[in-house]
């Protein structure tokens, strides 16, 4: 397995937590302090619950075992993305249209990096954004990080 860690274990995972019915929402691995973490996040409509993170960690954790693509040892977490979930994909500004988001560019548009307001979709090449009353169009390749917020 070649590439990153994240995108070799989306690659390992992704059928897996799509076969439970569920969304690969998320693949974080991260060093903090002496230990690495590869941490799952999962969804579904509805939210997800413990025996929804059990059961991935269960099937993931046999698949991570048998494919080793990590070369040391490392905790398996499996968890909600939570309410500020993050946006990924072109489909999760398409199924939360109409909520409240918090977006960070690559580089300024229209003077600025970091942007808050309703989303209002996406088309071919942008995430449309309304903010102060006013539409902005995102390039998608300059979305550094976007996530739904609770309130605006």
């Amino acid at each position: 397995m070649d590439g990153r860690i994240e995108d070799r274990i989306t690659a390992l995972a992704g059928p897996i937590v799509k076969e439970l019915n569920l969304e690969l929402v998320d693949v974080q691995y991260r060093k903090e302090g002496a230990n690495w973490y590869l941490r799952l996040f999962i969804d579904k409509e509805g939210g997800v619950d413990v025996e929804d993170c059990k059961l991935v960690s269960e099937k993931v954790g046999q698949a991570l075992d048998e494919a080793d693509p990590i070369p040391h040892s490392y905790y398996l977490e499996v968890s909600s993305p939570g309410v500020e979930r993050p946006l990924k994909k072109k489909d999760d500004y398409i199924r939360f249209r109409g909520q409240p988001i918090k977006l960070k560019t690559y580089a300024p548009i229209a003077g600025r990096k970091s942007f808050r307001g309703l989303l209002q979709g996406v088309d071919a090449d942008n995430v449309i954004l309304e903010v102060e009353k006013k539409q902005i169009a995102i390039p998608l390749e300059q979305v550094a990080k976007a996530h739904l917020v609770l309130e605006l």
